[in-house]
Parts: C-alpha cells; sequence; structure tokens
C-alpha cells in the first residue's frame, strides 16, 4: 500500500467537466463525513462514559456506609480551585493509549489489510464500544468501550489519511472539516439528547447510525479509483500485475510490444512496497512535521485537561460544571473553524502555530497559579483562539506531507505521521495528572 498511485492517475479523477465537479464534490463530501464519523465515538465516548461511571459509582456509593459518602464527597471540594477527585484519569488513558500504540505499529503492517476489510472492522468495532458503554454494568465494561472507540478512531484515521492519496489532494479539506466537525456535533448532540430527558444507554444506542454512515460513506459516496486496493492488500495486487505482465510479455513477440512490457515492468517495480529501512528514512523526514503537530497538541490538550478544569469563577453567572462545558465547547468550534479553512489559509512555518501554542499553555499556568484572569469571558475568547491553533496545525501539517512526499512513499507518510498527534495527547494526560494533583493540594 505503500506504493500510491498519482492522484490524477485515474480517470475518475479528472476535475474537467461536469462530471469531474461532480467527482470531486462527491468525493469532498465522503471524506467529510467519514471524518465526523470516524471521530465521533472518540469525542462522544469520553461524556458517555463519564456518565456511566457516575451512576455506577452512585450505585456503589448507595451499598457503602453514610459516612464514607461524607467524607468522599468533602475530599473533591477541599481546595480552592474547588476540585474534584480524579476518578476518571482510566477513562482518560483509555482513551488515548490505544490509539497512540496503534500508529505507532500500524503503519509498518497495516498494508496487508485491504481498505474495505479496515472501513468494516472500524465501523463494527465502534458499534461495539457504543453497546458496551450502553449496556455496561461495571466499570471495567464501560472502560472496555473506551478503548473500542479508540481502537476504531486510531485505526479509522491513519486509513483515511493513507486513503486520501488516491484522489485529489482538496479531500484534504473535507477530511479536516468533518473530523473538526464530530467535536461540535458530538458533544452537542449527546448533550442535547440527554438535556431532553433521554437516558445515557438510549442517546448511546441511537448513535449506532454514525458507525453505519461510515460504510455508506466509503462504499456509496466516494468514487473508488481503480488504483485503490479494495479487498485484496497491495502486495497481492502488485503480485498480480506482474504476473499478467510476464504472461503478456511471453503472448506477445513483436520487439515493439516487448519494449513496452520492459517500460511497464519498469514502471510496477518502482511502486514496490517499501522496506523497513526505507520506512525509517522517510519517518525520519517526516520529523519536521511531527514534532511540532506534537508540540501543539501537548499544549492545547495540557491546557484542556490540565487546567481547564481548575479555570472557575465564582461570581459568574454560569455554575463551575457549565463553565468548564463552554470551555470544551468554544475549543470545539475553534477546532471545527480552522479545520475548515485550509482552502482559505495555508501556514508552512508550522513551528510558529507551536510556538504560540506552548506560549499559551504557559499563560494558563500562572492563570491557575495566581488566578489574575478577571472573567471567564477572557477564558472563552483564549479558548476558541486556543482551538483555531490546534485545528489549524493539523490540516496544515497533512496538507504540506501530501504535497511534498515523493508518490511512492506518501502513504506510508500520511500514515506515520498521524501518531504526532496522538503522542503529544499521551503525553499532556500524563503530565496534567501531577499538576492537577499540585494545584488540588493548595
Amino acid at each position: 500500500m505503500e506504493q500510491a498511485a498519482s492522484v490524477n492517475a485515474d480517470p475518475v479523477q479528472s476535475p474537467d467537466g461536469d462530471n469531474g465537479r461532480c467527482a470531486r464534490w462527491r468525493n469532498c463530501t465522503g471524506f467529510w463525513l467519514l471524518g465526523l464519523c470516524n471521530n465521533f465515538a472518540y469525542v462522544v465516548m469520553l461524556s458517555a462514559a463519564h456518565d456511566i461511571l457516575k451512576t455506577q459509582e452512585s450505585q456503589n456509593s448507595t451499598a457503602s456506609t453514610s459516612g464514607t459518602s461524607s467524607v468522599d464527597f468533602q475530599t473533591g471540594n477541599s481546595s480552592r480551585y474547588d476540585c474534584n477527585p480524579v476518578s476518571t484519569a482510566a477513562v482518560l488513558l483509555a482513551d488515548i493509549l490505544p490509539t497512540l500504540l496503534i500508529k505507532l505499529v500500524a503503519p509498518f503492517v497495516i498494508h496487508k489489510l485491504p481498505y474495505g476489510v479496515r472501513v468494516v472492522f472500524c465501523s463494527v468495532v465502534a458499534a461495539t464500544s457504543f453497546l458496551l458503554v450502553s449496556f455496561s454494568s461495571a466499570v471495567w465494561i464501560s472502560i472496555l468501550g473506551v478503548i473500542f472507540a479508540s481502537i476504531s478512531s486510531g485505526l479509522g484515521e491513519l486509513s483515511f489519511l493513507s486513503l486520501t492519496v488516491f484522489f485529489s489532494r482538496d479531500v484534504l479539506e473535507g477530511w479536516g472539516s468533518g473530523t473538526g466537525g464530530a467535536g461540535v456535533a458530538g458533544s452537542l448532540l449527546y448533550s442535547g439528547f440527554v438535556q431532553a430527558g433521554l437516558s445515557p444507554r438510549t442517546t448511546l444506542l441511537i448513535m449506532l447510525l454514525v458507525p453505519c454512515g461510515m460504510l455508506m460513506s466509503y462504499f456509496f459516496l466516494l468514487l473508488h479509483p481503480p488504483s485503490l486496493p479494495q479487498w485484496r492488500s497491495s502486495e497481492a495486487e502488485d503480485a498480480a500485475e506482474e504476473e499478467e505482465e510476464e504472461r503478456r510479455q511471453l503472448m506477445e513477440g513483436e520487439e515493439e510490444e516487448e519494449e513496452e512490457g520492459e517500460e511497464s515492468t519498469t514502471e510496477v517495480r518502482t511502486l514496490r512496497p517499501l522496506t523497513f529501512t526505507e520506512k525509517l528514512h522517510v519517518i525520519r523526514g517526516l520529523l519536521r512535521f511531527v514534532i511540532p503537530l506534537g508540540l501543539v497538541y501537548f499544549a492545547e490538550y495540557f491546557i484542556n485537561q490540565g487546567l481547564m478544569e481548575l479555570l472557575y469563577f465564582p461570581d459568574f453567572f454560569l455554575s463551575h460544571a457549565q463553565q468548564y462545558r463552554w470551555y470544551q465547547t468554544l475549543y470545539q468550534s475553534g477546532v471545527f473553524l480552522s479545520r475548515s479553512s485550509l482552502r482559505c489559509v495555508k501556514i508552512r512555518r508550522l513551528w510558529i502555530l507551536s510556538l504560540v501554542q506552548m506560549l499559551n499553555a504557559v499563560f494558563f499556568l500562572f492563570a491557575v497559579r495566581f488566578q489574575f484572569l478577571p472573567s471567564a469571558w477572557l477564558v472563552f475568547v483564549i479558548v476558541l483562539y486556543e482551538g483555531l491553533l490546534g485545528g489549524t496545525a493539523y490540516v496544515n501539517t497533512f496538507y504540506f506531507i501530501s504535497k511534498e512526499t515523493e508518490d511512492r512513499h506518501r502513504e506510508f507518510a500520511m500514515a506515520a505521521a498521524s501518531v504526532g498527534d496522538s503522542l503529544g495527547i499521551a503525553l499532556a494526560g500524563l503530565t496534567a495528572f501531577p499538576v492537577h494533583r499540585y494545584f488540588c493540594s493548595l
């Protein structure tokens, strides 16, 4: 699968005429929906698992003594930051670590699995995650459901990013916008359904439509180019092409046909799978993209997971929970807007985005420690700005990887570079726990 064809190699991708415009519209829309469906379970699962865990904890507390319950309740509010106990740390790790592991390993072996099989697998695993969390009767089942959502999201992201190399480059804009839309749509729909009176279990069962949407988008909306390894791996298709080429050369005796056959054989050989050494060489070249992307996501998730909950304004008209909910909503809105902006704004110097985002993290760290921010309104603006930076870094990273990587390396490069954001998120989560504990102990 590392032998990606040129984005203009297939007639279905031709931008000329009404057929070409229709094909581009269908493919961009298809990738938008794939981005939305792929990240939807990832976005919803933390909130859903938190609600289920809260219900289970309340059930457990009912069986315990009232004195113990009183002590546990007071423990969460003993700090001037109005801290809550970190009871969902396992959920956070379950959401991050499987994705990170998949992105570290899968690019080296995923070419053996055809795209059609991958999409079906991701859809089934995402549906399983909704079912596990909705019907969970124990904490470990909820955690398992979050792990399934993480597996689906991680494998889907690197697969769909690799898939973009078979289409015109503008599908990256659709993919980025769809992943940003998942954050807004997932949080709003889940909160809206629960607020309307539906139980978390019923809400999750309704959201089983999302994995079905992924299948519909991939198999019925996208116009698959002939070069796409749909149900056979790239290696199997290469072997079949070489066998067919050899058979054709044996059957054709004319010298001119033999020369043409040699040229075709040469072309097939140039598209051979990458060796392990070649993959390591590609990874070294990707560091100039992966490191800035990882720093951006480290900074923003350190803010979101470690500091944002501590920015509480008691005199504001919103409660602590409502303030935090609006922080997250505005952050996701900023991500959606910036991931949809690739057609308008392209930034090649990605290190600028990582530097500014790190400055945001330092600013928030001092704001939490010294509490000098006057109102939540200012935090709303900065959080929206934080989301804009994160989404811009994501779409520009993969756009310039697609543009600057040679055809033969592009498919592997798109999959391998996807580890940058997950690595940053994982490190931010691990860093946020001791920081949160420190401030809550003051």
